[in-house]
């Protein structure tokens, strides 16, 4: 950004050489046109040279710039995005680009952050810092490929740029290639040994591999640098460098079953305030694996029973199903539940079967399977934190779910077997929130695939109690589209959710004895040397066929790479 900002500094110099209302410009200049003025001291300056209506086209458009700049610095970025906006209709610019397309980046709109670098680099000559910026709009839509192309543009033009030789790194990890990774990681670190974002890099690399002690020692150094000198860069969030250090490092103390300092890091991650996208998906991560770390330390009274672990685990009524055997790395977890005997609306008679097929063509791949049947909230939310938890040291957590499914306010609910569903204020905790679990598993260094065969459906419509022979309450409308968890951040990378209909549809319960969706899923599901994605595209062939067209599976995907769940 350093260098895009050269021009609008000699335009600004210009501006304040000019003799009318000198003494007020030549105090309110700097303060509103130098990058390193605190944020509210700019955005006043600047708000008061615009009140004063002198500059008009090209020089007033440096000022909305400059103002922007200072919102940024502040993580405002949709006062950063309606100043740019101005300055752009005003006199366009590639500063002016490039600024409004890292805001549509850090709120996660990654299509319009690469419109506007587009924009930027045919209006001047190459330059790397765009070039870079627009490589991690391309890593955020998950197009590695094109990522890694914009970052050797960057090293080429700007050899030593520390922060593309990480962020190439960051794109091979994603695919794959841990080595070439690493070697652009350490590159980084050699670069530039103050910057905690490459440590903090290079700690994923760590758990990936499962060096758990080097992860925690090199989180532990990014998380002192970050303290003793917070980044300035302008492009940089807020506070988004100490949060990433203190979840990585989290993370690693949990898999390494140091619950004490997990704890300790996530009450650190909630405690700071976040303005980007991937400093709330970090945040929503913490607050879920917070309270699992908590119960883990928690102590069983010794008046309590002992666990009981069963070798066939189905589990029917109110007690919950048992817990997966304790994690290993590379191990593949599976939480299968299957919700149809429901007391308060229309019970659907094939969630149980379903439920069944698929939990046992999963142990038949090798997957270790926790299963409930006709779950009630409370064994609902058990099992589904012990899964959690459980995931934390698994290499592919896979979960299932059959039974009725609902959305309220844009969040999408699983509903347990004892659920009344009425309008209230309480109602929704009630309910088993998808976010919850998709924050839970929010892991780069693992593998998540949710597969949801309910229906997408409105709880406060009078059809409640009629719901019929569907996966619905009510058909009218549907489950939220999952690009993003309930506190506003991207879906994690590394995850598939699979649900058994498209938005707004209906998921069939079925004739026989199976849904259409399990029944195909349960044929697929064990194909050898068949890719996760290309077998969801089988599974959703043979449902649009054997429905007639009624009902049309539907996917998200921010994988990293080729997945197989059957080994080739």
């Amino acid at each position: 950004m350093r260098r895009l900002l050269v021009a609008l500094c000699l335009l600004t110099a210009n501006m304040w050489a000019a003799p009318a209302l000198a003494q007020a410009r030549s105090q309110l200049g700097p303060l509103c046109t130098t990058d390193t003025t605190p944020p509210d001291q700019m955005i006043d300056a600047c708000n008061k040279i615009v009140a004063l209506k002198v500059f008009k086209g090209e020089q007033l458009a440096t000022i909305y710039f400059w103002r922007a700049v200072g919102w940024n610095k502040k993580g405002d970025y949709s006062k950063v995005i309606a100043d740019t906006t101005e300055a752009i209709r005003l006199q366009p610019s590639q500063a002016v680009y490039n600024l409004r397309g890292s805001a549509y980046y850090d709120k996660g709109d990654y299509d319009i952050a690469i419109a506007d670098f587009d924009d930027a680099l045919k209006l001047g000559p190459p330059d790397g810092t765009i070039f870079h910026n627009r490589g991690n709009a391309w890593r955020g839509k998950g197009d590695y490929a094109k990522a890694i192309a914009d970052y050797d543009a960057t090293i080429k033009l700007q050899p030593k740029s520390t922060f593309s030789f990480q962020n190439r790194g960051i794109a091979k990890e994603a695919l794959g290639d841990l080595d070439g990774a690493l070697a652009d990681i350490n590159q980084a670190i050699r670069l530039d040994p103050t910057l905690p974002q490459p440590l903090i890099n290079r700690t994923a690399i760590w758990r990936v591999r499962g060096d758990l002690d080097r992860a925690i020692a090199d989180g532990s150094e990014a998380i002192r640098l970050a303290k003793e000198k917070p980044p300035v860069n302008i492009m940089t969030p807020p506070n988004s460098v100490l949060i990433s250090g203190y979840i990585h490092r989290a993370l690693a103390y949990e898999a390494k079953g140091d619950y004490a300092h997990a704890r300790d890091d996530y009450k650190a991650t909630l405690a700071i305030v976040a303005s980007d996208a991937g400093s709330k998906a970090n945040q929503a991560t913490a607050k879920v694996r917070l309270s699992l770390v908590t119960d883990a330390l928690t102590p069983i009274p010794r008046d309590a029973p002992s666990p009981v672990t069963q070798p066939a685990p189905q589990q029917t009524g109110a007690a919950p199903a048992p817990s997966p055997a304790p994690a290993t790395p590379g191990k593949r977890l599976a939480l299968v539940i299957g919700n149809g005997a429901y007391a308060h609306v229309k019970a659907l008679p094939n969630p149980a079967n379903d439920a069944r097929a698929v939990a046992r063509s999963l142990r038949d791949i090798g997957f270790t399977v926790s299963e409930g049947i006709d779950l009630d909230r409370a064994a609902m939310q058990r099992v589904t934190r012990d899964f959690l938890r459980e995931a934390a040291r698994a290499q592919v957590a896979l979960v299932y779910y059959a039974g009725h499914g609902v959305q309220v306010d844009g969040r999408n609910y699983l509903i347990p077997v004892d659920v009344e569903l009425k309008p209230g204020a309480g109602m929704t905790e009630a309910m088993i929130d998808m976010d919850t679990i998709m924050a839970g598993l929010d892991d780069q260094v693992r593998t998540n695939i949710l597969i949801f065969d309910a229906c997408r459906n409105n709880p406060m419509a009078q059809q409640v109690a009629a719901a019929g022979t569907n996966r619905g309450i009510e058909g009218a409308s549907g489950l939220a589209a999952p690009t993003s968890l309930g506190a506003g951040a991207t879906l994690g990378a590394g995850t598939l959710i699979a649900f058994a209909t498209a938005p707004g549809q209906v998921a069939l319960d079925g004739e026989g004895a199976n849904s259409p969706f399990s029944a195909a899923l349960s044929r697929h599901l064990g194909t050898p040397g068949l890719e996760v994605q290309q077998m969801l595209t089988r599974v959703r062939a043979e449902v649009v066929s054997s429905t007639k067209n009624k009902q049309v599976p539907w996917s998200n995907s921010s994988l990293l790479g080729e997945v197989y769940l059957a080994e080739k």
